[in-house]
């Protein structure tokens, strides 16, 4: 896994990137109550606006990570808002997508630098 200033996590999944928000950000949201994904095809560069996020305490947009493709999205966050609190860095990832340029992943923290980070 690799892990973003913007409190986001990706993870290579044979070759496609999969992305949600971490521990740290789930808990500073709050209780969430609205997801809005993107739609499946769309292409996105850095730092573009994705994802949309509801909690009891604020609106967050999650912005793209890298330049790529939105492959997949995760459906079941829309019906139950809620996995990003209870599971936010398994099953409650927001997007797959296709990467356009893998040394973007170059920039981005491992684990330990996520953890220094916010302490």
């Amino acid at each position: 896994m690799k892990f973003t200033e913007e409190h986001e996590w990706l993870r290579d999944e044979d070759g496609e990137m999969i992305v949600g928000i971490t521990i740290h950000a789930a808990e500073q949201l709050g209780d969430v109550v609205f997801v809005e994904l993107p739609e499946v095809g769309t292409v996105v560069s850095k730092d573009d606006e994705v994802v949309v996020i509801e909690s009891v305490k604020a609106a967050s947009d999650i912005l793209a990570p890298v330049d790529g493709e939105i492959i997949e999205v995760n459906e079941t966050l829309v019906d139950n808002p809620g996995m990003v609190n209870d599971d936010p860095q398994g099953d409650a990832w927001f997007f797959k997508m296709k990467i356009s340029d893998p040394s973007q992943m170059d920039e981005f923290m491992d684990e330990a630098a996520y953890q220094k980070f916010i302490a």
